[in-house]
């Protein structure tokens, strides 16, 4: 497994830099101009001068370079000293946002965390919940539970999450006035008091995702404990005497969570796509909502490191999925 995991990741490494390659050609061969939100009274030898000192000068596999180098090489280093506070020193370049002109990782970082905590969370909390529906629906096949499950399953996945967004503000916020409709990102949380103002603003956007997520997964939580049920080495558990609880939550389960680990471990990259639409309709200040500001002020330098992020996650959440293949079937060996 060792091995096999170490192979991995050096693939990994060929495969980052070429999805870097092309993220980076399609965005940076779009028209695209960073002056062309100034004002029309500055002169063109101005404008020129900006773009040189953006690097648009350069020859786009001089800017390539550039680019990978402060996202592979600067920007760890830079994270390093921060953390542990190393004085590595050297000047590194950083690249800059075309709108803000800051650091495209420094605004990152800054919405990081309001991300984490509705999207984490929405995630966890999905997980925990579909789980044991998907369980107890296969278990109680056609029962009036499996008739509910799959009812609000189906209502939950294919329902988009901007209309599910809007209705619960709708009726929480507008109508019953239980729950904020805007997420106040400058909110600190300093007593009681203020953990629970968190709280409250914090229950809709993740119910809205923790909904699409749970529904999903359930589906195939039940799915695949209804090919387990039926499987001789269940029939031969039970006649030998083993418990119903064991045969079903030993064995059954593990042998279940094989391929719902897939669904779990690469749905983290869409929940970060998809809370991006929610981060609009909750207003809240993440990583969406700087996607879609960069997006249509055609800040170039942050769409690309955010897709390039997204497409990160994918590759690292597929071997993490492989890795757990082994880890949850011993039968399974990769060396």
């Amino acid at each position: 497994m060792f091995n096999y995991t170490i192979r991995r990741s050096l693939l990994a490494v060929p495969t980052l830099l070429l999805i870097s390659l092309i993220i980076f050609l399609l965005l940076d061969l779009a028209p695209s101009d960073p002056t062309a939100n100034l004002p029309l009274t500055i002169p063109p030898e101005v404008r020129e001068k900006i773009r040189q000192s953006l690097g648009l000068g350069d020859p786009i596999y001089i800017r390539y370079i550039l680019w990978c180098k402060q996202f592979f090489i600067n920007e760890p280093l830079n994270i390093l000293e921060h953390i542990f506070g190393w004085q590595i020193g050297g000047d590194r370049l950083r690249v800059l946002s075309w709108q803000t002109r800051s650091p495209v990782v420094d605004l990152i970082v800054q919405r990081l965390p309001q991300t984490l905590w509705v999207v984490g969370l929405s995630y966890v909390l999905g997980i925990v919940i579909a789980v044991p529906i998907g369980v107890i629906s296969a278990y109680r096949q056609y029962s009036w539970f499996d008739q509910i499950g799959t009812f609000i399953s189906m209502v939950g996945f294919s329902v988009p999450t901007f209309f599910t967004g809007v209705l619960l503000i709708v009726i929480f916020s507008v109508w019953l006035g239980w729950f904020p409709s805007i997420y106040d990102t400058t909110h600190q949380v300093t007593d009681w008091s203020s953990f629970l103002v968190q709280v409250k603003q914090m229950i809709m956007p993740v119910s809205v995702l923790a909904l699409f997520n749970a529904a999903q997964i359930s589906r195939y939580m039940r799915a695949s404990m209804l090919d387990n049920l039926n499987q001789d080495y269940v029939r031969t558990a039970r006649a030998k005497g083993v418990r119903e609880r064991i045969v079903v939550l030993v064995h059954v389960l593990r042998n279940s969570l094989i391929p719902v680990t897939t669904v779990i471990a690469l749905g983290v990259p869409q929940v970060f796509g998809g809370a991006i639409i929610t981060e609009q309709v909750f207003k809240v200040n993440g990583l969406g909502q700087l996607l879609i500001i960069a997006i249509q002020g055609g800040d170039v330098p942050v769409v690309q490191t955010l897709t390039f992020i997204f497409a990160l996650l994918i590759v690292l959440f597929n071997l993490i999925a492989d890795v757990l293949y082994g880890v949850l079937d011993p039968r399974i060996r990769y060396d």
